[in-house]
């Protein structure tokens, strides 16, 4: 009721437990949200098998089940969120439309046990910051706004280049990062230091 009373939102379908995979097959739709204990499968596991699809869509989980484990096994599973069904319903709304556009969208909990569960999360491994080191001086700016969640419109908006130059500079970022997600991106940018580093004026430089 919420998402469907909300500007520009459609919700195509709802589904709960074991069919809930088959009727994202079926919809295709861009963004689903999942909550974490459902009848006959979970949806941690309805994340796995969506996730094999060849265009899957954007992820996030919605629930009231916020254990440290949940949060990481999801997030580690390819979810490109995590929330807790207490959001705003304004909030709720431009949340998914982030989702919708590519971004992350996190709970400042979820973030938290991100940080907690990954190990060295206080002191950047060599090899991490080895790679970080690897990317332009764009390619942090970059890197810095994903890890505030914000889609490649967004970044775009933030610091003057297209949607389609900010993408090219994501899809660099993931390889010379060796991940394959924009959370596990801005998990790293957490940890390098980068988002203290941007975090008085992000559109710095904007000639460079």
């Amino acid at each position: 009721m919420i998402l469907n009373a909300s500007e520009g939102i459609r919700v195509v379908a709802t589904a709960e437990g074991a069919e809930a995979a088959d009727v994202i097959r079926r919809e295709m739709p861009d963004v689903v949200l999942l909550d974490i204990r459902m009848p006959d499968v979970d949806g941690l596991t309805v994340l796995q098998q969506i996730r094999t699809l060849s265009e899957p869509p954007n992820v996030a989980m919605l629930t009231t089940f916020d254990t440290d484990e949940y949060i990481l096994t999801a997030l580690r599973s390819g979810a490109a969120g995590f929330l807790l069904k207490d959001t705003e319903p304004e909030q709720l709304a431009q949340l998914v439309r982030t989702l919708a556009a590519g971004g992350v969208v996190m709970s400042p909990k979820a973030s938290r046990a991100l940080l907690r569960g990954h190990p060295g999360a206080g002191a950047p491994q060599d090899a991490d910051l080895a790679r970080v080191g690897l990317l332009s001086d764009r390619e942090r700016d970059v890197l810095a706004l994903v890890a505030e969640g914000l889609s490649n419109g967004d970044i775009g908006t933030r610091i003057h280049l297209s949607a389609g130059t900010v993408k090219d500079h994501v899809s660099s970022i993931l390889t010379k990062l060796r991940v394959s997600s924009r959370v596990q991106a801005a998990l790293l940018a957490q940890r390098a230091g980068l988002l203290r580093r941007n975090g008085d004026d992000p559109a710095r430089d904007n000639a460079r």
